[in-house]
């Protein structure tokens, strides 16, 4: 299926690796042109960069000036059309509540919320201007909140709120806005050295792989997502094929999600 993304300009934060690099790779493999936005640029990503149209920026999207700064490479090279903000971290809180500081909820909210409006905001101009697109990686978290990750569940419940509200001012004005919740993922951020089957785990005192094995059995395919199929629906709802689809959150967490 031709999805019509070729020409396009791109911007992706949390390209890095794991589902933002998927969806780097994704947009390009469509013939977009994609900035994009890590922390660090990874061997995974310079190794795209050297073969696709695609320019790795590294900066820190907590920072306030990370978001304007990726955003700004975009303008220069002719503006945005399609905004991913995907850039996320969480870890778990095995001691509960009153064992998350305030520096970690606002660094929490920083990453998981602050990052996604900075970016939106210096973009918006930009997509008003080309009737772009704008999906935002969340969480089923935003709606399944767990004492295990209270602080990023409460961030994600208000980016998707905001996503949701944004979607109203703009959808008028030509610029479409969803989101995509994803379940656990085969990623770092479940499954690498420091990731929550590792963290769960150290806590708890089981073995990374039976907390994995207990994840995934939540959901009613008995596994995890992969990376490709995150980045596969969010690539298509970043084209124009479904065009009057705005203000709408696509969970993929393998029927995790039981409510209607």
């Amino acid at each position: 299926m031709d999805l019509r993304l070729a020409g396009k300009t791109a911007v992706v934060t949390g390209a890095g690796k794991g589902i933002g690099l998927a969806i780097t790779r994704t947009l390009a493999g469509e013939g977009a042109r994609v900035i994009a936005g890590s922390r660090t640029i990874t061997p995974d990503l310079a190794e795209l960069a050297s073969t696709a149209e695609v320019f790795p920026f590294a900066l820190d999207l907590a920072t306030a000036d990370g978001p304007l700064q990726l955003l700004a490479e975009a303008e220069n090279r002719g503006g945005t059309d399609i905004l991913i903000n995907n850039v996320g971290a969480t870890r778990p809180r095995p001691d509960g509540f009153t064992s998350i500081s305030d520096d970690d909820w606002l660094q929490t909210i920083t990453i998981n919320f602050l990052a996604a409006v900075r970016a939106t905001r210096a973009a918006l101009p930009q997509l008003l201007d080309r009737r772009g697109v704008i999906v935002t990686v969340c969480s089923v978290n935003a709606t399944l909140p767990d004492p295990l990750v209270m602080d990023y569940s409460a961030a994600k419940g208000a980016l998707l709120n905001f996503c949701k509200a944004l979607s109203k001012e703009v959808g008028p004005r030509g610029v479409r806005v969803n989101t995509v919740s994803p379940g656990p993922v085969e990623t770092d951020l479940w499954l690498g050295e420091h990731g929550m089957a590792q963290s769960v785990g150290k806590a708890t005192g089981a073995k990374p792989e039976d907390v994995k094995n207990a994840a995934a059995g939540q959901s009613a395919t008995n596994r995890f997502t992969h990376p490709q199929e995150v980045a596969d629906l969010v690539v298509y709802l970043a084209s124009d094929l479904p065009g009057n689809v705005t203000g709408a959150d696509h969970i993929i967490d393998g029927g995790l999600t039981t409510s209607l």
